[in-house]
């Protein structure tokens, strides 16, 4: 076991939390984006939600040949495995000023829902902390460590 891969796990938990806060941060600005993407017909479509999917670190051939040794390095942490789209359907709006309305004065607007956003914002920095925190106190260790020899 590597004395870095407690530092190694950590680092991923904050690259991850940061895309979250990425994430967070677009779906916000275009939260009354009404002309994002064009579908097949030609049509505008507002703004979809984003969300970013997570998993382990699939671990390499080095980290399993490894492992078999008995040396039991088999990575850890956590890797975005993509970025989806909220297929929740889009929330219609009468306004018949507006110049996406239809015939009847209605707007689709985006799926984006501002509380929603601010919920997995401050879930995603607070996980940015703990890593943050878990990161610090591995740094801690090893400087503890280090004294030891002198």
């Amino acid at each position: 076991m590597s004395i870095f891969q407690s530092m190694d796990a950590s680092a991923s938990g904050l690259t991850s939390q940061r895309l979250r806060m990425d994430l967070v941060s677009s779906n916000l600005a275009n939260a009354q984006t009404t002309r994002a993407t064009q579908n097949a017909d030609g049509e505008f479509e507002p703004y979809r939600r984003k969300m970013a999917t997570f998993g382990t670190g699939q671990p390499s051939f080095k980290q399993m040949l490894k492992h078999a040794e008995g040396n039991n390095a088999s990575g850890g942490g956590v890797r975005a495995t993509g970025i989806v789209e909220d297929q929740t359907p889009f929330e219609l709006v009468y306004n018949p000023e507006h110049p996406d309305a239809n015939e009847d004065g209605y707007v689709e607007m985006p799926n984006v829902d501002p509380l929603k956003e601010m919920v997995d914002l401050m879930s995603a920095s607070r996980s940015y902390e703990a890593n943050v925190t878990a990161f610090n106190a591995s740094k801690g260790m090893l400087m503890k460590t280090l004294e030891i020899g002198q």
